[in-house]
């Protein structure tokens, strides 16, 4: 995942999960209902934004690193 200066607002997040909410595992679900019920900082909406950014086309080993970096993130906050 390439770097990006932009800050990502609360609803970015939410639009980008509404994109790839159908390929993340379903279990993952209720951590981002959880997680759009709160406030975060900059930087944790930064890092969720670019874990779901092209999550359907990256390769599966890609995949599960993201998947367990959001698991470690949405379970924390």
């Amino acid at each position: 995942m390439s770097e990006c200066k932009l800050d990502h607002s609360h609803e970015d997040v939410r639009e980008k999960y509404e994109q790839q909410k159908d390929f993340l595992p379903h279990e993952m679900a209720p951590l981002f209902e959880s997680f759009f019920k709160k406030e975060h900082t900059q930087d944790i909406l930064n890092e969720v934004f670019h874990l779901l950014k092209k999550y359907d086309l990256a390769s599966e080993d890609e995949r599960k690193q993201r998947e367990n970096r959001l698991n470690l993130v949405l379970k924390n906050v």
